[in-house]
């Protein structure tokens, strides 16, 4: 495969860490969104979750209720929760499957089903 001149270099993982996938277009555009927002959040939002996503914190932590399980392909895992930003309401849901962590949905405002 050849690569032209000027294409940007993805930053590779360090062994031990995790990939980071889409696992939809919604969460493809939504991270392109908050990527033009909160640039330096989210650069950090791919440290931590590259390297300790099923770490609890104040901003990461697992979704309950019917929206804590997620299914894919027959199969079930658990649905997190990530907030780039302490003070905002981004938001981005994920499920981890192996050394793989799948955005399943970025929000750039608080998705309602979270709402109280």
């Amino acid at each position: 495969m050849k690569k032209e001149k000027g294409e940007k270099v993805e930053r590779p993982t360090k062994r031990g860490e995790y990939e980071l996938r889409f696992a939809s277009t919604q969460a493809q555009r939504g991270w392109m969104n908050l990527n033009a927002t909160i640039r330096n959040p989210l650069a950090d939002a791919w440290d931590f979750l590259t390297r300790t996503p099923e770490q609890i914190t104040p901003s990461n932590y697992r979704l309950r209720g019917e929206l804590g399980l997620v299914n894919r392909d027959g199969a079930t895992h658990e649905r997190w929760q990530h907030k780039p930003t302490l003070k905002g309401d981004a938001r981005i849901w994920f499920y981890v499957e192996g050394r793989v962590v799948f955005l399943e949905q970025v929000h750039t405002s608080h998705p309602n089903e979270t709402k109280s």
